[in-house]
């Protein structure tokens, strides 16, 4: 049986206004200096593909206002492609033929040399779900690793309990990614064949845990093609403003990943394409002006070169989606999804410069690094 998703989360009461016509409605609410769900649900409509100039200009400006001309830089590291999940849209999962590996500490420390090379110093360590090859205790030795290097360690792996968060925290690691992949619970248990992932709502209250564990960052994003992607949008602004409402002094990210070419060929029942990609992400920007928005390199250049500094403020580079990658000394896994934007990091600095925007390799001190405690108020919800 289906539960009924949360009152802070649901959308369901400005869904309607996702429809709306109402064009004079709609103009209003791109230059609102207080905008709502309200406002977000009718720049999402369909009319609002009117706007885009409009919603763009108006991105652009609070953009520059919050971040500067100036754009984050990071760079993910697979560190194990072992699965046991049954996602049906992901090219690892565990039914995939995939060729799997997991980095021991010689191939990490490779790894991360080359990483720096390039100048990177925010990281993203992925894992696919809990394995024996890569479980918390393997997590936190890769930490301690990458943080002798790295200033700014983060991971997007499984959900964990918040003890299990601490534990990564105490050694560096200062914020998770995890998408919920969609808040359409039908649809959620539909594209989670088994596994623990199947349970919605440990991964929609795992951010909860990672804040109460000592992280210092949240990152939210919804696979868009998965479900009705307005319906997920409005979700994820309720999901950001509650976190920052209940765990004021974190910081909550969000990105916009598509569906992309695989192993196992899944194709978006819901595409998003390129013009409501835009129209997503300038409506976020206006009504969460403070939010960093992340556009990763799931994304071809044009898009990204595109969309940089109208509403997107951070953006992966010289990504790899296999296990390591980025030295030669690694043997070839399976890569979770297709690369669309393979520039080096000299050539897209070069196209952000040209756009007058400036690349931002580091903003973060490891000096700041330790956990962070919340008030105890504000412990996870039960469910």
């Amino acid at each position: 049986m289906i539960k009924p998703l949360p009152n802070w989360l649901d959308p369901n009461p400005w869904m309607h206004l996702s429809k709306s016509t109402d064009l004079s409605a709609i103009e209003s609410a791109i230059y609102s200096k207080n905008p709502t769900i309200r406002e977000l649900a009718l720049l999402i409509s369909p009319s609002a593909h009117n706007f885009l100039e409009p919603m763009a200009q108006r991105a652009k400006h609070i953009t520059q206002r919050n971040f500067g001309k100036t754009i984050s830089l990071y760079s993910p590291l697979y560190l194990s492609n072992y699965c046991n999940g049954g996602c049906a849209y992901c090219g690892i999962a565990g039914d995939r033929r995939a060729d799997r590996l997991v980095l021991n500490d010689n191939q990490l420390i490779k790894e991360l040399s080359e990483i720096s090379k390039l100048g990177i110093d925010e990281i993203v360590l992925l894992t696919g779900e809990r394995m024996p090859e890569a479980d918390v205790d393997y997590l936190e030795h890769a930490i301690q690793i990458t943080s002798k290097k790295i200033s700014s360690v983060n991971i997007e792996v499984f959900p964990m309990l918040e003890k299990e968060y601490q534990v990564l925290a105490n050694v560096g690691c200062t914020g998770v990614t995890l998408y919920q992949e969609t808040y359409d619970q039908v649809i959620y248990e539909k594209m989670h064949r088994w596994g623990d992932k199947r349970d919605f709502f440990n991964r929609l209250y795992a951010p909860n845990r990672a804040l109460q564990g000592g992280l210092r960052t949240v990152g939210l994003g919804a696979l868009l093609g998965l479900s009705n992607p307005r319906f997920d949008m409005l979700c994820l602004f309720n999901h950001a403003n509650y976190l920052l409402k209940n765990f004021w002094q974190a910081g909550v990210t969000i990105s916009f990943p598509r569906i992309k070419p695989q192993l196992g060929e899944f194709r978006a029942k819901y595409p998003v394409d390129e013009r409501m990609l835009a129209q997503f992400i300038f409506a976020l920007r206006i009504c969460l002006p403070t939010v960093p928005l992340l556009l990763s390199t799931r994304e071809t250049e044009t898009i990204r070169d595109g969309l940089a500094g109208l509403g997107i403020s951070k953006m992966s580079v010289a990504s790899k989606t296999t296990v390591g990658g980025y030295s030669s000394s690694i043997e070839q896994s399976t890569e979770q999804f297709e690369i669309s934007d393979n520039r080096d990091v000299s050539s897209f600095c070069n196209a952000l410069r040209n756009k007058n925007l400036e690349p931002i390799f580091k903003n973060y001190d490891a000096m700041y690094r330790g956990p962070i405690s919340y008030d105890k108020n504000f412990k996870c919800s039960s469910v």
